[in-house]
């Protein structure tokens, strides 16, 4: 190779994950590559130093050449292992900020995945055909054919075929729709539907399995006892008692297979399987042949015959088992001899591939099955009587099926043994019956544990996590085999299988009826995710298959399936109430969202009515937490009732990270609190600018606010002068845009975001320390807890209160209140009181007193609709409302005071009293307008750091002072009026004076507010858009 060569190729280089020197076996001997760390696992581009790449090299891979991701499948996959790609704030070249705030944070553990992989064969087809083939194979299908006679039964297996087929359908669609973990049933419409239905389906399929297993044992059990009984060998007593003790052996020994694992289990499963096809061939051939001796014929096996095919045709329902029989009742019995297609699905987690194996192995094995099923009810209908005596005397004059006035113990109806006696070699049918129940055993047995761990790992139900720990390198749940064995083992001891038989069909059937509504469910809401790869599914099938399912369930026993239901739905609002923080993209999401926006959409071209008119409230609250109080009145007001947005304006830019944990804390805090707020940030702007924006922008359709509330500027005379005109100019946009305006004032203040480091002895963890622990990171909304504080005894806020609404509610808060003092304690923080009452005053329990209501204008009613709502809240329900209101003409005082109260009447609105405030024209007292020049001069002192400022706009001029004196007086004579009336009130609201564009400066109007508000209780400046919010009208 030539220098030249060398030459050309030296800007290229490659970069990988490594600190280290690899060489390349393909560059020459003087070349290495340099390897440099990327913490992500990307490979980035560069050059090569000095000597380049040889010439041949330069075809290399596009991934040599870029950071950017190409598409593949690791990159979407949900586990640690799972590839990378790069975050968009890489690929733009961002600087780096903290590492992601869900990139640590610990998902639980994935059922399944227990050591051996199953292919569709060995861990579907098997376990179906093994789970279906199970008790009524060789111990209840003569009965069945004695009862409903070949045409029923034929109609009964193919009613049971339709459902089975149906639900296979659709959980074949789910099943092909994504990665299928562990879990199974509980898995499938777990993530499909939600872990409301998913959790309560999943307890009562495992409940249902457990208990099948023990309908299965009960069966080996009284195979076994048939085959004691004909050697005369007994354990106990030959009956109930035997099936208790041998079948107790029977579960322990099959418990311990299952947990030994998969391996063991699966070998267990092919012995089994080829003993049952051994039995089953046995019989066939057995039937075909014919009765050997006159005892076989004496007991009702008469060999292949068309006379008896046509007599058997028919249906003969009779008293069995003190109950008379009918087709459902048939029915309900055979019914769990279907219900293995979901074998291969409980163990999901141990498959391959379960997406191609589950439809394929289910479906094939449902074929085969059903078709075995058939055979015997031809076979076993056309080769025996219904009825026989056993009398082999009575064979050669053909009345040993004469059993009208007797009772006989043999033939189809009679004898659970009889396909024993017709196949050709009795003890394999024996050892068949045998496998066929213990593998249906083995396999329920196998997955009930499975289903306990997922729901334990997914935390649905508490009492379930115990039981969901796994140990050993497969992670086996032994305490839910635990529970499996002490479940299936109660049940056992009922040691009657047509007892049980008809629960674990309304149990599995309930089942059925979720998975096919689930599927329906996602196709009907078709969310963007829903693109199942099964060609044969289709969402009217699936919708069939719930409306059978439910139909058969309740033909078969109303009262059970009724229970069936009670339960499946207390186990549903259970985790309703928990509230389990999972996101699983399940299409009850989808629907809330497809509900939302469809009835956004709706409502744009709804007509707006007084009647309904709600107030929806965008709060400037900044960062919530900093101003709690603010965000608790809005929500007073909003409660259940309107919307609420928080608005945060931010004048510095964040990085993308910072603004989603901002973001994200903000909703954190909003939801602890159960504040139902919306939350919008802006930042890059300054606060008059992002204020309008918000006001012009927020909101989709008639869901946009028609209130703004803001706290009040106590350093209005002290603040830089652009801030007050800001201030001042977001009032007047907000007017412009017909929009109402709510100004909260509380003595103290609203803007808790610096009290850590003003009012504590200790300052909170701040943004920069977030990364330190998470409990610093919620400290970051504010220096209390997000459970509302109530501190009554320690800080005399609140008094005990024997209304037991309060007493409940005061249980609730309990715990929260331990942990803030102790953590108030730990950190060395001293609270005032009054500013624990200040933070806390509209969420408190108040006493009795007024919110004293000064209905000064006419603004549309906005003014006494907001303090009513208030009043009707329970914390404020003690709370009366006083109206005042200003009388226009002194010698018409009592007129003008019946006519407010006929109109409050008519409002329906309850008041304790009712005020008309007179003179309010008279000039102020002396005191008062010295109060006002004292405003005036702290404005003038303490802003005069921006006197050179050229903005006329932030001025009180003689001329203006001489031109709004009339309107000044009347304020000021309202301050007199407030201090002589309401200087006692829980809370003040008073219409809002309007500062008229151009005719008044910003500064003379914070003048008049502060006037008014100064030294008041808390206090509410309210000023309607002048359109009617109320009305009297039906």
């Amino acid at each position: 190779m030539s220098n030249k060569d060398l030459k050309m190729e030296n800007r290229f280089m490659v970069r990988r994950v490594s600190n280290s020197v690899v060489p390349m076996p393909n560059l020459p001997e003087h070349m290495e590559l340099q390897v440099n760390p990327n913490p992500n696992g990307f490979i980035n581009h560069g050059f090569i130093s000095e000597m380049g790449l040889p010439h041949t090299d330069r075809k290399q891979s596009f991934a040599h050449h870029t950071i950017e991701a190409l598409p593949r499948l690791d990159n979407y996959r949900n586990d640690l292992q799972a590839l990378k790609r790069p975050s968009l704030g890489e690929l733009h070249g961002e600087e780096k900020d903290m590492k992601d705030v869900n990139e640590n944070i610990a998902q639980p553990p994935e059922a399944g995945g227990h050591g051996v992989k199953l292919g569709w064969i060995q861990g579907v087809l098997i376990p179906c055909l093994l789970n279906i083939w199970g008790v009524m194979l060789f111990l209840r299908l003569a009965w069945v054919v004695a009862q409903s006679g070949i045409g029923q039964t034929l109609i009964i297996i193919g009613l049971s075929a339709v459902v089975c087929v149906l639900t296979t359908t659709s959980m074949s669609a789910i099943c092909t729709n994504g990665e299928v973990r562990g879990g199974g049933i509980y898995y499938i419409i777990s993530r499909s539907l939600g872990p409301e239905f998913g959790a309560s389906v999943g307890i009562v399929f495992a409940f249902a399995n457990a208990v099948a297993a023990s309908m299965n044992t009960i069966g080996f059990c009284n195979s076994l006892n048939d085959l004691l009984r004909e050697n005369g060998l007994k354990v106990v007593d030959g009956g109930d008692n035997d099936v208790r003790i041998i079948g107790t052996v029977a579960i322990l020994i099959m418990i311990f297979i299952c947990a030994v694992g998969m391996e063991w289990e699966s070998k267990a499963q092919n012995v089994l399987l080829v003993i049952i096809l051994a039995a089953i061939i046995d019989f066939i051939v057995g039937a075909c042949i014919g009765p050997l001796t006159d005892e076989q014929r004496a007991k009702g096996f008469n060999g292949l015959s068309g006379d008896l095919f046509k007599q058997n045709w028919g249906p003969d329902y009779r008293l069995s088992e003190q109950k008379n029989q009918d087709f459902f009742s048939v029915f309900a019995i055979f019914f769990p001899s279907v219900t293995g297609i979901q074998a291969g699905a409980n163990i999901s987690g141990d498959l391959k591939n379960p997406a191609y194996a589950i439809p394929h192995g289910t479906m094939l094995a449902l074929v085969i099955s059903m078709i075995s099923y058939a055979v015997f009810v031809f076979v076993a209908g056309a080769t025996a009587f219904r009825d026989a005596s056993g009398i082999v005397s009575e064979v050669a004059n053909g009345t040993f099926t004469d059993c009208a006035n007797r009772t006989c113990e043999f033939g189809l109806a009679n004898s659970y043994t009889i396909m024993q006696m017709m196949s050709a070699w009795g003890p394999l049918i024996f050892a068949g019956c045998f496998a066929a129940t213990l593998s249906t055993a083995l396999t329920n047995l196998l997955s009930v544990p499975r289903l306990i761990q997922a729901i334990g790992n997914d935390r649905i139900y508490p009492g379930l996590i115990f039981f969901s720990k796994g140990y050993g390198k497969n992670h086996e749940a032994y305490r839910g085999y635990v529970l499996t064995f002490i479940v299936s083992v109660a049940f056992l001891l009922i040691a009657q299988l047509n007892a049980i038989a008809p629960l674990i069909s309304n149990f599995y059937l309930a089942s059925y009826a979720l998975i096919n509504f689930c599927t329906f469910h996602a196709a009907l809401i078709k969310p963007l995710g829903w693109r199942p790869t099964y060609r044969y599914y289709n969402m009217w099938l699936s919708l069939l298959g719930f409306i059978l399912c439910v139909g058969v369930m309740f033909l078969i026993d109303w009262v059970t399936s009724l229970i069936t239901m009670i339960v499946i739905f207390a186990l549903y609002l259970l985790v309703v109430y928990r509230k389990p923080d999972v996101n699983w993209g399940s299409s009850t999401q989808a629907q809330t969202y497809k509900t939302a926006l469809s009835s956004a959409q709706r409502l744009v071209n709804i007509g707006e009515h007084v009647k309904n008119y709600r107030p929806q409230i965008l709060v400037l609250s900044g960062k919530p937490c900093s101003r709690p109080a603010l965000v608790d009145v809005a929500y007073l007001i909003t409660k259940n009732n309107a919307l609420m947005i928080c608005g945060d304006v931010l004048e510095n830019k964040l990085s993308y990270k910072a603004r989603q944990r901002r973001i994200r804390m903000s909703y954190e805090w909003l939801g602890d609190r159960k504040i139902k707020s919306f939350y919008t940030l802006i930042d890059e702007i300054n606060f008059e600018k992002g204020a309008n924006s918000l006001l012009q922008a927020i909101g989709v359709g008639k869901l946009r606010p028609n209130v703004l509330m803001m706290g009040y500027k106590n350093d209005w005379a002290s603040c830089p002068r652009d801030q007050l005109i800001s201030y001042f100019h977001v009032l007047h946009e907000a007017f412009y845009q017909r929009i109402s305006v709510v100004i909260l004032r509380l003595q103290g203040g609203l803007d808790y975001s610096t009290v850590t480091d003003d009012e504590l002895t200790r300052s909170t963890h701040s943004d920069e320390n977030f990364e330190t622990s998470r409990a610093a990171s919620d400290n970051e909304c504010g220096f209390l807890p997000v459970e509302s504080p109530q501190f009554g005894r320690r800080y005399n806020v609140n008094e005990k209160s024997n209304d037991p609404k309060d007493i409940i509610k005061q249980k609730k808060k309990a715990y929260a209140d331990q942990i803030i003092q102790k953590s108030l304690h730990e950190s060395g923080k001293t609270v005032p009181p009054n500013m624990l009452q200040m933070i806390t005053l509209f969420e408190r329990k108040q006493d009795p007193g007024t919110i004293d209501v000064w209905w000064l204008y006419d603004d549309g009613g906005l003014t006494i609709l907001l303090p009513y709502i208030i009043s009707a809240r329970h914390n404020w329900s003690s709370c009366k409302l006083r109206i005042f209101a200003l009388a226009n003409r002194k010698h018409e005082l009592e007129l003008e005071e019946r006519n407010m109260a006929s109109l409050l009447s008519k409002f329906r609105i309850d008041y304790s009293g009712l005020v008309m405030v007179e003179d309010i024209t008279e000039n102020p007292k002396e005191e008062t307008l010295n109060f006002f020049r004292g405003v005036l001069n702290e404005f003038n002192e303490k802003g005069g750091k921006d006197k050179d400022s050229s903005d006329t706009d932030c001025e009180i001029t003689d001329s203006e002072l001489e031109s709004l004196r009339d309107k000044t007086n009347r304020h000021l004579r309202l301050r007199e009026f407030l201090l002589q009336h309401s200087s006692q009130a829980k809370l003040i609201v008073m219409s809002l004076p309007m500062p008229r564009k151009g005719m008044v400066s910003a500064p003379l109007y914070m003048a008049w507010l502060e006037c008014i508000t100064r030294d008041m209780p808390p206090m509410l400046l309210i000023r309607g858009n002048q359109t009617s919010v109320l009305t009297f009208y039906s």
